[in-house]
């Protein structure tokens, strides 16, 4: 199969300010520890971020309702690798790293809106990181219950940060972990800009507006519904926020995470929550083929999650200017199509591919061409597949696979009637 494209090296800064981001620390200057709150610190991204951040000095609290802990109950699906409990969590950070501990308080972000204004107004955060939604596509289309709850927690839960810190009236960053999906995955026949697209309007005038949203499902349409809730307090409140449009994660553990078993990150493999590349590394480790959705042409941008947590501390020291608009990057290293991914697993691996009936809702064959200038203008070097993490993710899931319930692999949520109609048709 081909090997990974990277995406452009740095170009020199446009004279378009929208191009660059507005820094006040570089990257390679040290950083004065910050105050910080991460929302939805115990899941895939926020749980090794909050130790990443712990660990280069700020000060971390991390807040969750343990809603993803939950979700597994519900499904009837673990982690491929196996997780903690959050006391003992804490317990083997804070034992390992005495100088730099991290708190813990339970709170649903979404319904307890008093608990969360008055935690603002006593930690003085300077800076809040939001990973509190529910990020997974494919549960967000399983079925009504499931579409209610994403809507429900992932907007109310960014509004209620956001007005919770106008109420406040501390001067708080917030700093939010958004996808590529919202500016959705057909042909778009040029390089997609980071956030804001420079249009003419009708009379020639030239105008840098934000880029048309796309949702591909209901959980991407909570990440559109964000951004205009971002646009509209950056406006009207002079809030500073950075919204990251974040790539496919890929990988399991990173530095941090790696100190002790009991610090382990997730591992999803199952159709709802388990990413693509994750996926596909599991089911080698299992014998079992990996199931590529129809043709495979999807082109999709993806990160390793140690870069997931690099890309957010880059973001901390890099605030926007009060009343400054919403700073945008795109938090992506390289792109590759569905189908070249899998043919490189299998011949790492060895594994089959299978082609199965797609249960999504999207085009089959795309092209993605992505700008990731501004976080490679701050010093960030992308990790790329080729270099030997794949081994890491490989070894992970050989190590568990005895975790591993195969009757989760196949999909079990579909984007509407007639597609889940032709995938059993196709299963048949």
């Amino acid at each position: 199969p081909p090997l990974p494209t990277a995406l452009p090296a740095p170009l020199p800064a446009s004279a378009n300010p929208a191009a660059t981001p507005t820094p006040t620390a570089s990257a390679a200057a040290p950083v004065a520890p910050k105050r910080i709150l991460v929302l939805g610190g115990d899941g895939f991204c926020g749980w090794p971020t909050a130790l990443h951040l712990a660990s280069v000095g700020h000060e971390v609290t991390v807040v969750d309702n343990l809603s993803r802990r939950a979700i597994d109950l519900e499904l009837g699906c673990d982690s491929l690798t196996p997780i903690a409990s959050m006391q003992r969590r804490m317990a083997a950070w804070n034992g390992a790293m005495p100088n730099k501990k991290i708190g813990f308080e339970m709170m649903d972000v979404a319904l307890e809106y008093d608990r969360l204004l008055q935690m603002i107004k006593d930690e003085k955060p300077d800076t809040v990181i939001h990973f509190a939604e529910q990020r997974a596509a494919p549960y967000s289309m399983k079925g009504g219950k499931q579409k209610r709850y994403t809507v429900d927690n992932n907007v109310s839960g960014t509004h209620n940060l956001l007005a919770a810190i106008v109420e406040s009236e501390l001067d708080v960053h917030v700093v939010h972990l958004g996808t590529m999906g919202v500016y959705g995955y057909g042909t778009s026949g040029g390089e997609i800009p980071e956030g804001y697209l420079d249009v003419v309007l009708p009379g020639g005038r030239e105008a840098n507006i934000l880029h048309p949203a796309n949702p591909g499902s209901v959980y991407h349409l909570t990440k559109c519904l964000d951004q205009l809730l971002f646009q509209f307090y950056a406006k009207n409140d002079s809030l500073r926020i950075t919204d990251l449009h974040q790539g496919i994660v890929w990988g399991t553990n990173t530095p941090e995470t790696s100190l002790d078993p009991l610090l382990l990150n997730r591992f999803d493999y199952d159709s709802d929550y388990g990413t693509v590349l994750n996926r596909f590394l599991m089911q080698a480790a299992m014998g079992y083929p990996l199931t590529v959705y129809g043709t495979g042409g999807q082109t999709r941008a993806f990160i390793h999650i140690r870069d997931t947590a690099r890309c957010i501390a880059l973001a901390v020291a890099n605030p926007p200017e009060a009343g400054a608009r919403v700073e945008i990057f795109n938090q992506v290293a390289e792109t590759h199509r569905v189908r070249d991914l899998a043919g490189k697993i299998a011949g790492l691996t060895g594994a089959k591919v299978n082609n199965v009936a797609n249960p999504r809702n999207e085009a089959a064959e795309n092209e993605l061409d992505v700008a990731n200038r501004k976080f490679q203008g701050l010093g960030w070097a992308p990790t790329l597949l080729d270099e030997g993490l794949l081994d890491e993710v490989v070894e992970v899931a050989q190590k568990y696979k005895e975790r591993c319930d195969e009757s989760m692999i196949m999909p079990s949520s579909f984007w509407n009637k007639k597609i889940k109609a032709d995938c059993a048709s196709d299963a048949k």
